[in-house]
């Protein structure tokens, strides 16, 4: 994000955020990204899940150069999830169940990331501790296991690092082996497919085929950086200057380094992550890395049909922003009265951002809810 937006009133921060997500979406619904999905996925029918951190550095498809809405993200603060979790083990198994009803395997991201030239570059959602980080990919690794079974013929998870100084992908396999693509030589994409098929014997063929894609193209991305850290045009010691929290799903669009705090609607205690993310935004305030003027809590819920479904993400969105808006009032009073807020959901086909307006029957019904 340029400086010049982070010093806008905060008025306009909020009109430029709405103008980068139609952005998105113009993009996304464009005749030329509506065929490359296509041929893609006629090419490569595996499904592919990404569960990863809310930086915004973490951005899989522009790192494997893969077109936008091939990979579904889960996102949220810290790179934290539990499949325990009620709401998130239904997201899983609702995706899942049709994926594989159309005859289709699943690969799994699972990602931990981490810089190799500060480690304070690192994901702060586990104190910068890399070791931590990997070793709670492998226990959601084995937590699918034991929701999926362990023969991976269906449904596959992977582990994944993201070393984010040079957008590169580290892929680990069931055995404690791991290939790092930075370490590739001038013949790495010639031998990749046999040490992809040697690290990982036991996935599919036809969905190890469909992860090759990925790898090569984070061998063009791996080499693309190191040209532009060479001329000096790659900007690692990134300031955070987050002056937004993104409550929900939907937030593709925002993959603009330390802009956000997003949190996803997973957990059942989402006080303690909304309330980490309040501390974060005062502190840069405090410190002047952002304005004083305001930060935006901001909502978002996706709907597939128009409708029952839409009326239902509306509700959920205007709900979401009213917890946490009240979880800011009271562990940082101060702060509220500087809070923004506004509600949306994501038409999830055409990936429109659409602002919902509070009407008074929503307002009763979440205040309804929020009495209980």
């Amino acid at each position: 994000m340029p400086n010049e937006v982070i010093r806008l009133p905060i008025e306009k921060r909020i009109d430029w955020l709405f103008d980068l997500a139609d952005r998105h979406g113009a993009a996304f619904r464009s005749p030329e990204a509506w065929v490359a999905r296509e041929r893609y996925l006629a090419e490569h029918p595996t499904a592919i899940a990404v569960l990863k951190c809310m930086d915004g550095r973490i951005n899989i498809p522009v790192m494997t150069n893969t077109p936008p809405g091939i990979l579904m993200p889960f996102r949220n603060l810290g790179g934290a999830f539990d499949l325990g979790w009620p709401h998130l083990g239904e997201v899983l198994a609702h995706h899942v169940q049709n994926w594989v009803s159309t005859g289709r395997r699943v690969l799994f991201l699972v990602t931990y990331h981490f810089s190799k030239g500060d480690p304070h570059r690192g994901c702060a959602g586990f104190n910068y501790d890399t070791a931590a980080a990997y070793a709670h990919t492998q226990v959601i690794r084995r937590q699918m296991e034991q929701i999926f079974g362990t023969g991976h013929s269906t449904i596959y998870p992977l582990i994944c690092g993201i070393e984010t100084d040079e957008d590169t992908i580290i892929v680990h396999g069931s055995k404690g082996e791991k290939l790092d693509l930075s370490t590739l030589g001038a013949d790495g994409r010639a031998t990749l497919e046999p040490r992809l098929a040697a690290l990982l014997p036991d996935m599919p063929p036809q969905m190890r085929a469909d992860l090759l894609p990925l790898l090569l193209g984070n061998l063009d991305t791996i080499a693309r950086v190191r040209e532009q850290t060479e001329r000096h045009e790659r900007q690692l010691d990134i300031e955070h200057c987050e002056w937004m929290i993104c409550l929900g799903r939907g937030f593709d669009f925002l993959h603009t380094p330390n802009l956000a705090l997003i949190i996803g609607p997973y957990s059942p205690n989402l006080d303690v992550p909304i309330g980490k993310a309040g501390g974060i935004i005062q502190g840069n305030m405090r410190s002047g890395r952002i304005p004083d003027d305001g930060f935006l809590l901001l909502a978002s819920v996706p709907y597939m049909e128009i409708g029952m479904d839409r009326a239902r993400a509306e509700l959920k969105s205007i709900f979401l922003a009213r917890f946490g808006a009240e979880v800011i009032r009271q562990q940082y009073p101060q702060l509220a009265e500087k809070m923004f807020v506004r509600t949306a959901v994501l038409d999830w086909h055409s990936r429109t951002l659409e602002r919902v307006v509070e009407s008074s029957a929503d307002s009763a019904r979440s205040e309804i809810a929020a009495s209980f």
